[in-house]
């Protein structure tokens, strides 16, 4: 693993605060996080009553964030849901295998661990130096799929938050031509599970220091999180440049998603430029 050391589960304490002012901070954060979960919910309908929600939960701030916020709403919510994490053990060597399951039952929450060989294979199939995230992330996605149709999940709950969505909509124009990124609701081409990315509305920024703060006990990667050649990464800090240039670009960039004029675009498929003429 990494050399960056790991937080021990009994360092997860309720925040520690130095001053008034950072109390009121961490509080803001914490609301504004709470608020946006809660409005890409009912936007998008995530949850239901009585839904079964899949946490996936890989050792990240992100996913650490949007478990402890899924709990915290799970209390007040309107309808009543149940949330079980679920851990993929990709055996990479030196994984800290007994830090989640120690963190999540001092939470009393629910969980599984899949264990399955990815990191061999992706270390096989892939050349050194090249981008092993794609493969994967497609087992990974493959193996969870499987998994919660199997145990009859109604939801996939992942950690995607509203800087990933964009940074995927650069990723997807500048190498696949495509005009798409991550919908915060989508059905598997398959048809058998639904996903939903409750952060969806929420910043990187805020996640961090939440998670700074909540003292999470993070697992590093070194698959592929150390790949500092990623696309992925040169894009973040394209976009982490024009949001010092230009601060609300990015926040901009996500609306124009949720604001698309199909006739002013130029897919045939999405908008029919022959039947229409000239009004007389």
């Amino acid at each position: 693993m990494s050399d960056l050391p790991v937080s021990s589960v009994e360092s997860v304490l309720p925040p520690h605060f130095d001053s008034p002012r950072e109390r009121y901070n961490h509080n803001k954060i914490r609301k504004r996080l709470q608020r946006e979960v809660g409005n890409a919910i009912r936007d998008f309908s995530m949850i239901s009553d009585n839904d079964r929600i899949m946490v996936c939960l890989s050792g990240g701030k992100d996913s650490y964030t949007m478990l402890d916020i899924l709990k915290n709403l799970q209390q007040r919510a309107p309808v009543h849901f149940h949330i079980e994490a679920v851990n993929l053990d990709q055996k990479q060597p030196g994984f800290p295998d007994d830090v989640l399951p120690q963190y999540l039952e001092s939470l009393n929450v629910p969980y599984h661990i899949i264990e399955a060989d990815t990191y061999s294979i992706v270390r096989d199939v892939i050349e050194e130096g090249k981008t092993m995230c794609g493969l994967c992330s497609r087992l990974r996605r493959g193996i969870l799929y499987n998994f919660a149709e199997k145990h009859g999940f109604s939801k996939i709950a992942l950690g995607h938050h509203r800087d990933d969505i964009v940074e995927t909509l650069f990723l997807n124009m500048f190498h696949g031509g495509k005009f798409k990124a991550m919908p915060p609701k989508l059905q598997s081409d398959d048809g058998r599970n639904i996903v939903i990315r409750p952060m969806a509305y929420c910043k990187e920024s805020d996640i961090e220091k939440y998670a700074q703060k909540r003292q999470f006990p993070i697992i590093p990667c070194n698959l592929c999180g150390s790949q500092e050649n990623l696309e992925r990464v040169r894009i973040k800090k394209m976009l982490n440049q024009w949001q010092k240039e230009y601060p609300g670009r990015v926040e901009n960039i996500f609306r124009s998603l949720q604001n698309v004029a199909p006739s002013q675009l130029a897919d045939r498929n999405l908008f029919d430029f022959q039947s229409f003429e000239r009004r007389k």
